[in-house]
């Protein structure tokens, strides 16, 4: 697939004709070895040869089955410092975490919520075609998806059932035709993921970073959870969710039901949250939707994890990984004139989606309490790295002792951003201030070298770490890379 073509074709037809992959993800780590999976979309009819891996065949197993293809899985170790796999006759080098020298790289926002299978592939994968230069000339150990890899707005259109939701939908709806929405959606969903994952540079990144995933609201539909519960919990929002949560195991962690990857902390599914420990590292991403409503947040699957992650010794550096920001401005005077005026209600589930909203005001003390803990402990350090906002931005709260917890957003890879006047909006918002925590004030700051609090340009976030210190670094579309910010 050309990169013209990369973005889709204008129908939600997947593209079957050949083989696309290898995705390779992160399954664990343990002392001494990188736990793999690689992910393939294979056309009825085909076959993946096996993966080589430490002089050791390993086949591909078929994990789901759509209309015209099978997916299918293979997993393998390599060692932590790094090595190579090889697959139908090529090598691909992963350049492991063992070494003091680690760049990660994240993501979010791979898409957008109109028409985003009709957009040119140059233009869409702009920024992925930079991410590829950067890890060309400097090897990346991680690629890090900080939410909506795919926008499914619009896996519902082209069904009867489901053309208006979530404005309106049958009470009771025929089974046979719940059946064939069933199926409708699931092919939409993988429609989405065979167009995104044989997007050339993406492709390229794909088969030689290690990926890790956490899924937000445009993964499921726009604004998943902080919808009406009379909508969510209808057939069709039902049908819906478990379209999406199929496909996010399938594509987003090479994964079935019942077979969750060891770093999954709930192993029958019933929130996503997964943690990776190891080489001086830990990578924690709760679980944002699953258990979401209009007025939760997590559910106590995700907050036993929340709760055993604080507990848990962890030397090194932390990077809670928040699909939708941990730190942000005050919202309450954006919700209320929202609520006031007409025209400006349908963004209410907007402001609903986030922490700062004042539906969850308690559980976003009771998550900025944990992170305290967190960073109290000896030895830890913690950084919050969020993307949903379609802006890049930085924010700091005091801990207190002379310490800081700083957060970085970076989206969106994919997504373009909004007008200069709403960044500049939110960044009016941001200069009211806001301490959730008494005596831990929150303070958004512009990224180094920028002037304005957000920058309104597409963008992705380098992590790097050299020797024991660490550092971020945004690469904005028109500005480029920012310099390192130390963390």
């Amino acid at each position: 697939m050309s990169s013209t073509d990369a973005a889709g074709t204008g129908t939600d037809a997947p593209a079957t004709e050949r083989i696309i992959g290898p995705v390779l993800f992160l399954d664990d780590l343990t002392a001494e070895a990188m736990h793999l999976a690689a992910l393939f979309i294979v056309p009825h009819g085909q076959a993946p040869g096996p993966v080589t891996a430490q002089g050791q065949e390993v086949p591909a197993t078929v994990i789901a089955r759509y209309r015209r293809c099978d997916i299918h899985r293979a997993r393998f170790a390599l060692p932590l410092a790094g090595g190579s796999y090889r697959w139908e006759g090529a090598a691909h080098p992963v350049a492991g975490l063992g070494a003091d020298a680690l760049r990660l790289a994240y993501v979010s926002c791979n898409g957008e919520e109109t028409g985003d299978m009709e957009r040119e592939g140059s233009e869409r994968n702009a920024m992925w075609a930079r991410l590829r230069a950067s890890h060309e000339a400097q090897p990346f150990a991680l690629l890090l998806h900080g939410g909506d890899q795919v926008y499914a707005d619009e896996v519902t259109h082209g069904h009867p059932l489901s053309e208006d939701w979530p404005d309106s939908w049958p009470e009771d709806p025929d089974p046979a035709a719940m059946e064939g929405l069933r199926e409708h959606l699931r092919e939409r969903f993988l429609a989405r993921y065979a167009a995104i994952y044989a997007a050339p540079d993406l492709a390229a990144l794909a088969a030689r970073i290690p990926s890790l995933m956490q899924w937000d609201d445009h993964d499921i539909c726009d604004g998943w959870g902080s919808l009406s519960r009379a909508a969510t919990a209808s057939a069709m929002g039902q049908a819906v969710f478990a379209a999406a949560r199929e496909a996010y195991l399938t594509f987003q962690a090479a994964a079935a039901e019942g077979d969750l990857p060891p770093r999954f902390a709930d192993p029958a599914g019933g929130h996503l949250g997964w943690a990776v420990h190891g080489a001086g590292l830990r990578l924690y991403a709760p679980d944002l939707r699953s258990e979401r409503g209009r007025r939760q947040v997590m559910g106590p699957g995700g907050w036993a994890m929340a709760e055993a992650e604080a507990a848990r010794a962890s030397s090194g550096h932390t990077f809670l990984l928040s699909s939708v920001p941990l730190l942000g401005p005050r919202l309450s005077i954006l919700e209320y004139l929202m609520m006031a005026v007409p025209q400006m209600q349908k963004y209410e589930d907007d402001l609903r989606d986030q922490w700062q909203s004042r539906a969850h005001r308690g559980e976003w003390r009771r998550m900025l309490e944990l992170v305290r803990s967190m960073a109290a402990a000896d030895g830890q350090d913690i950084t919050a790295v969020s993307g949903e906002i379609h802006l890049a931005t930085r924010t700091e709260m005091e801990l207190g002792g002379g310490r800081v917890l700083n957060q970085l957003v970076a989206s969106g890879i994919a997504h373009r951003p909004p007008p200069a006047a709403w960044a500049r909006t939110l960044g009016t918002l941001a200069s009211l201030g806001e301490a959730p925590l008494p005596g831990h004030p929150i303070r958004i700051r512009p990224l180094p070298g920028q002037r304005h609090r957000y920058a309104a340009e597409r963008n992705w976030l380098l992590l790097e770490r050299r020797g024991a210190r660490w550092s971020a670094s945004w690469d904005l579309e028109h500005a480029g890379p920012t310099p390192p910010l130390p963390l």
